[in-house]
């Protein structure tokens, strides 16, 4: 039986640092009564990453898909995509490498930044990790990192290419471990603000990323800025951004709950390979 709103378009699985190969994501979608389902792996980078997948690989990725597509023809509609990495002017998802490539959709996301002494750093960590690397890297100065950060955001949301903006302000969470507050202070809600307007201005979609719901009680972006995205009229889309099957659903229930919670009536949903505006259900 399928249920109204049951969808998810950020996954990761074993062809990039997913814990199971895409078939074991696409049974469980089958089994939950997933109406629509779609892998994003990590895409290329330029340099070798652990957590991407290798750009030798991309042709066995989407045959994959191409298999299940055509295994579970009927029961649901599976859809190919990536995460892609806005890097640097030569290297994001407008290029024209990604944009080739037999995609059906495609999320912007920026997880790694250039620091002050040139290196390429991962922002997206854990928090330990995350606060060595701004001591090491940016000399502690958690200002400069976040605005780094935003500012680079802003150029991907300009640049296009994508379907929607993957973890919209995934930032904040790392950043307040090691500035308790941080979200309250002015500098930092003014650029948060500035950069949802930019979204809206250059007309993209946003994703509500449920990933760190479980265990956080948190998405992304964060309830609290429900608000701006119903004021804003960015239209949204719900993703657990799992990386093992079980996880799929987390927060989905919880997601659209706070949505509606915040005036926002309508979630969109891959429909035949088109994006479509669908009433969220909530009795």
């Amino acid at each position: 039986m399928t249920v109204a709103n049951r969808t998810n378009y950020h996954s990761h699985c074993s062809f990039c640092d997913g814990k199971a190969p895409i078939g074991d994501f696409v049974a469980e979608a089958v089994r939950r009564g997933f109406t629509s389902y779609g892998v994003s792996s990590h895409a290329p980078l330029p340099f070798s990453a652990p957590w991407t997948l290798d750009r030798e690989r991309v042709g066995e990725y989407l045959a994959e898909i191409a298999r299940l597509q055509d295994l579970y023809a009927g029961r649901i509609e599976l859809y190919a995509g990536m995460e892609i990495d806005y890097l640097d002017e030569t290297w994001n998802p407008a290029s024209p490498y990604f944009q080739q490539l037999p995609l059906d959709y495609r999320i912007g996301s920026v997880h790694l930044l250039r620091a002050p002494d040139g290196s390429i750093v991962d922002i997206d960590t854990a928090e330990e990790p995350f606060a060595r690397n701004l001591e090491a890297h940016f000399g502690g100065d958690l200002r400069h990192l976040v605005e780094a950060y935003f500012d680079k955001l802003i150029r991907m949301v300009e640049t296009g290419g994508f379907d929607f903006v993957g973890h919209a302000d995934k930032m904040s969470y790392n950043a307040s471990f090691c500035e308790k507050g941080l979200r309250e202070r002015t500098w930092f809600r003014d650029k948060l603000r500035a950069y949802f307007e930019r979204i809206a201005a250059c007309g993209r979609m946003v994703e509500i990323n449920t990933k760190k719901y479980g265990s956080c009680g948190v998405f992304f972006p964060h309830r609290d800025l429900f608000g701006w995205l119903r004021e804003l009229r960015i239209p949204v889309t719900v993703n657990s951004d799992a990386h093992r099957p079980e996880r799929i659903d987390e927060g989905r229930s919880e997601a659209l709950a706070a949505l509606y919670d915040a005036g926002i009536r309508t979630v969109a949903e891959l429909r035949a390979g088109r994006w479509t505006e669908v009433p969220i259900d909530r009795p």
